[in-house]
């Protein structure tokens, strides 16, 4: 496996003018397309990376792992939520169903701990004892255990702006969601985070806190979208030095982006003003930790794209929307039906 931790050679962004107007999230291009089934979005996931709300800059390969262990995530959690999930055309490139998105992020937390300015700990630190509206005792420590998860929801922020943190009941109280609504995202966010819990032991992890998103199609039904259980989105540690590393006094092994926050908490940074740069080093640490926890969940070496990426991915794309041309075009109804994930490039996101 040759992989390649240049900086110059790491996914910033790609041109797929051909598929319309751009939009540009935080870490994802954005692309609507129309699709048999409805409109269908074109998500290409970069190697930029955020943390404090911010985009600190690049991480080779971060994009590929983020979206093919979403995709692995996705078939994991599909008998406990519908997905937004069709194809993968490329590493970089998942093709979703269009959802009306749900205006929180739902934060599920299994520990007391984290840096960043919505974490517990940090909050707790600070001599807070109701924390999204939750109560907890005196005499906690960091990285201790919580008796059961608990949700802790954020307002979605804008690029460059902060989530803010906000309360179960404020969810409801503040309109965003209704109170139905509310209810199953809390009862899915907890199944969800429970199967997390359960694949992460496998594979000698612990799944401490994740962050989920949620829409609903056209008729209502609520689905799971963005990402899942990623290094990105979610803290993991090490299951086999955890007990002994609190033991002593120790931080837990992160296997996920913690480890950029921690470097960036070390630099003196939490959160307000503008980030320092992303040095090369940390970002290659950081790129080695997500390709093992990669590895390590799905059993599977992980196997780069060629880079540089943007030239790969506007050809599979091009090859992708030719192919829904052509299907569109052909006078055979046998020739634009559903296919598999094993099919031929041309033939994909017709599901």
């Amino acid at each position: 496996m040759n992989l390649d931790f240049s900086p110059s050679q790491a996914l910033a962004e790609v041109d797929l003018s051909f598929l319309g107007e751009r939009r540009r999230g935080k870490v994802r291009d954005m692309y609507e397309v129309s699709g048999d089934d409805g409109d269908q979005l074109v998500l290409v996931t970069t190697d930029r990376i955020s943390a404090f709300d911010s985009v600190l800059g690049l991480v080779p390969y971060r994009g590929q792992v983020l979206n093919q262990l979403s995709g692995f995530w996705f078939d994991q959690v599909k008998d406990l939520v519908a997905t937004h999930l069709i194809d993968q055309p490329d590493p970089n490139v998942t093709i979703a169903r269009r959802a009306e998105t749900l205006p929180i992020e739902v934060v599920v937390r299994g520990y007391l701990t984290g840096v960043t300015d919505t974490a517990i700990w940090r909050r707790y630190e600070m001599g807070e004892r109701e924390i999204y509206g939750l109560t907890f005792p005196d005499g906690m420590t960091k990285n201790q255990s919580l008796p059961e998860p608990i949700i802790t929801p954020t307002t979605k922020g804008e690029v460059g702006q902060h989530d803010e943190r906000i309360t179960g009941t404020e969810v409801t109280e503040l309109g965003l969601l209704t109170s139905e609504r509310w209810e199953e995202v809390q009862r899915v966010s907890l199944a969800l985070f429970a199967r997390g819990t359960e694949v992460a032991a496998r594979a000698g992890l612990v799944l401490v806190d994740t962050k989920y998103e949620f829409g609903v199609d056209g008729d209502g039904t609520l689905m799971l979208i963005d990402e899942v259980h990623t290094p990105d989105s979610s803290r993991y540690w090490i299951a086999a030095t955890l007990d002994e590393r609190r033991a002593a006094g120790l931080e837990p092994e992160n296997a996920d982006k913690e480890v950029l926050r921690l470097d960036y908490a070390a630099m003196g940074y939490s959160g307000e003003g503008e980030p320092p740069p992303l040095p090369d080093e940390l970002a290659e640490r950081v790129a080695q930790r997500y390709i093992g926890v990669y590895e390590a969940l799905t059993g599977r070496p992980f196997e780069p794209g060629a880079y540089p990426a943007s030239p790969r991915i506007a050809k599979a794309m091009s090859d992708w929307f030719d192919g829904r041309s052509a299907q569109s075009a052909s006078p055979n109804p046998s020739d634009s039906g559903a296919s598999d994930s094993d099919s031929d490039p041309s033939d994909r996101g017709q599901r």
